[in-house]
C-alpha cells in the first residue's frame, strides 16, 4: 500500500468547496492514481481552522446531480438547507447525507457558535440505475462502539458490531475511528470491499505502511481483516471508507456527476437558467453560486482502476 498525498491549499477548486472563503482544504480524492474507492469519488479534508481568522464556511446555494453528499465534522457546526425543504445542523459525530438524484441544490453555512471548523466532505457516485432518483435527505447519529484499542462510530454500512440504517445505493462503509495511544486494533472487514483510510491526526500503520496526517491509504479487495496501529503517544483519528469496486465510468465536473460530457453541459445550463430541476433553497440570505465556465475540451470519463 502506498500513501496518497492530498492536493493542499486554500479554497481547492472544482466543487462547492471553492466558496469556503480562506479555509484550508485538502483534496484527497480523486487524484491522478485513483478516481474512486468503491463508489466514494470525492474527499475534501478541511481544517482545523480558526473561524475568527478564516470567516468559516459560507457556501451559497449550489447544485448537485448523480451523487450523495456525506458531511462529517470533527469540530464546529454547519447549518444545512436544501431544495427538498430540509433544514438541519451538522455537528461532530452526526451524519448528514443528501441524495441529489436528478438534481438538488443546497447551502452550507457555519454557525455563530463555531470557533474551530474541522471535518470532511465526501461524495458517493450513484450507479446508473439510480442516478436520476428523487431527492432525499437523512440525518443520523451513530452510537459509539468500543473495540480493543479504539472507539468506532459507523455512519454508513457495518463495522465492529455497529450498523447504520442510512440508505445507500451501492454497498458502502463509512466510519470514524479514534485509536488509543500506542495501540493495535484489528477489524473484520468485507473481503469484497476495497478500502481507503484517511488519517486526520496521529501516525497510523496499516498493512506495513505508515500514514501521516492528511494522507490517504488504499487497501484493495481480498482481505477480511484490517489491522491499524497507532504509533503515537496521543490518540489518532482516522476515517475508514469502503465499498465494492465501482465498475462504471463517470464524468465529474464542478458539482455534477454524469456519464458523458453532454450530461454536464445540460446540468450546467439548467442551473444557470434557474431550472426547476434543482429547485430553490429557502432561508438563505444571498444569491446563488454561479457555475464556472466549461472547459474548452470535452470532459473525459474516468473509471475505477483495475485491481492489482
Amino acid at each position: 500500500m502506498t500513501p496518497a498525498p492530498p492536493s493542499t491549499g486554500p479554497n481547492s477548486s472544482g466543487s462547492a468547496a471553492s466558496s469556503r472563503r480562506a479555509m484550508t482544504v485538502r483534496r484527497t480524492l480523486p487524484q491522478r492514481a485513483r478516481t474512486l474507492i468503491g463508489a466514494w469519488c470525492f474527499i475534501d479534508h478541511y481544517g482545523p481552522d480558526d473561524v475568527a481568522d478564516t470567516g468559516g464556511m459560507d457556501v451559497a446555494p449550489h447544485p448537485h446531480t448523480g451523487l450523495q453528499t456525506v458531511s462529517w465534522l470533527f469540530s464546529g457546526e454547519i447549518e444545512h438547507r436544501d431544495s427538498l425543504g430540509s433544514h438541519e445542523l451538522v455537528r461532530p459525530g452526526e451524519l448528514n447525507l443528501m441524495t441529489s438524484g436528478y438534481g438538488i441544490s443546497h447551502s452550507e453555512v457555519s454557525t455563530t457558535r463555531t470557533t474551530t471548523l474541522h471535518g470532511v466532505q465526501l461524495w458517493v457516485a450513484l450507479p446508473e440505475e439510480h442516478r436520476h432518483t428523487g431527492r432525499d435527505f437523512q440525518h443520523y447519529v451513530p452510537r459509539r462502539v468500543r473495540v480493543d484499542g479504539a472507539d468506532v462510530r459507523v455512519f454508513l454500512g457495518s463495522l465492529a458490531g455497529g450498523t447504520s440504517p442510512v440508505r445507500t445505493f451501492t454497498p458502502l462503509l463509512g466510519a470514524e475511528l479514534v485509536l488509543d495511544p500506542r495501540s493495535t486494533t484489528s477489524l473484520r472487514v468485507d473481503p469484497g470491499f476495497e478500502h481507503g483510510l484517511l488519517v486526520d491526526q496521529g501516525n497510523v500503520r496499516v498493512d506495513g505502511t505508515l500514514l501521516r496526517p492528511a494522507e490517504l491509504g488504499y487497501i484493495g479487495t481480498g482481505g477480511d481483516t484490517l489491522t491499524l496501529t497507532n504509533e503515537a503517544e496521543c490518540p489518532a483519528r482516522v476515517v475508514l471508507l469502503g465499498g465494492t469496486p465501482f465498475q462504471e465510468s463517470i464524468v465529474m465536473w464542478w458539482n455534477f456527476i454524469g456519464r458523458s460530457h453532454e450530461d454536464i453541459v445540460e446540468a450546467r445550463a439548467a442551473w444557470e437558467n434557474a431550472s426547476d430541476r434543482f429547485g430553490s433553497v429557502d432561508g438563505f440570505e444571498g444569491g446563488r453560486l454561479p457555475a464556472p465556465g466549461l472547459p474548452n475540451a470535452r470532459i473525459a470519463p474516468r473509471k475505477n482502476p483495475a485491481q492489482h
